[in-house]
């Protein structure tokens, strides 16, 4: 179903292109031409999605997508002319959930709101337990050896995926494909990312390690915990 969108960035017609296109698919939008003005509305009026630009006065994407990772787990997507991988793994670090470069089709923008937005609902209500991991999907909850641990949403979800193939050797490209899109199945720099936030997360507890790199392929997750080298 459709759900809130906010948009931030200082460009006006920006905003109104992004507004209308939204507004066109059912989106109830609002948006800011300032980052201050932004984390206002942000608080006013919590969207479930928010799409920000990366370079703007004041305050910069990276700054707003902190300050709103310090409230919740709202899915924030970059936009950004900046093609650089420091410049998106700078922002998936501070919690982004999406990069796009600028210029961007309007399809390709609907396609990731879409994704991110989406919950697709579960076939059963039972949680996946395996290890030393409880994950309930239909809640969005983990916990590890009975510790509760946050995640952002696109963390869950690559856990989640993770989870489901437990002991298989899952491709970049599966991986990229299942949580991001096809759209993102050759940035290989969002897997690094989440990957390594997720081991922090995970392994802060109990000094395990759950996630192997099989080196040019993918990713293996024992969620019994391994001893092995990481990269």
């Amino acid at each position: 179903m459709p759900g809130r969108i906010l948009i931030i960035d200082d460009e006006p017609q920006i905003t109104r292109v992004l507004r209308a296109a939204l507004s066109a698919q059912g989106y109830d939008v609002r948006t800011a031409n300032d980052p201050e003005e932004g984390l206002q509305v942000y608080r006013e009026w919590p969207p479930d999605l928010v799409v920000t630009d990366l370079m703007m006065p004041g305050l910069s994407g990276v700054e707003v997508t902190r300050a709103i990772r310090a409230r919740a787990a709202t899915p924030v997507l970059i936009l950004s002319v900046r093609d650089h991988e420091r410049s998106k793994v700078e922002a998936l670090d501070a919690g982004a959930d999406d990069y796009i470069t600028k210029p961007f089709s309007i399809q390709e923008l609907l396609a990731r709101v879409r994704a991110h937005l989406r919950r697709a609902p579960e076939r059963t209500t039972a949680a996946i337990e395996a290890g030393d991991f409880v994950i309930d999907a239909n809640a969005h909850a983990i916990t590890v050896l009975g510790n509760a641990i946050h995640l952002t949403p696109k963390e869950f979800d690559l856990l989640l995926h993770l989870a489901r193939n437990a002991g298989k050797v899952m491709t970049h490209r599966a991986l990229l494909t299942t949580v991001w899109g096809a759209q993102s199945a050759h940035q290989p720099e969002y897997l690094r990312v989440f990957v390594g936030q997720l081991r922090k997360k995970l392994e802060a507890e109990t000094g395990k390690q759950y996630i192997q790199t099989e080196p040019w392929v993918g990713y293996r997750f024992i969620p019994e915990g391994w001893s092995g080298n990481q990269d």
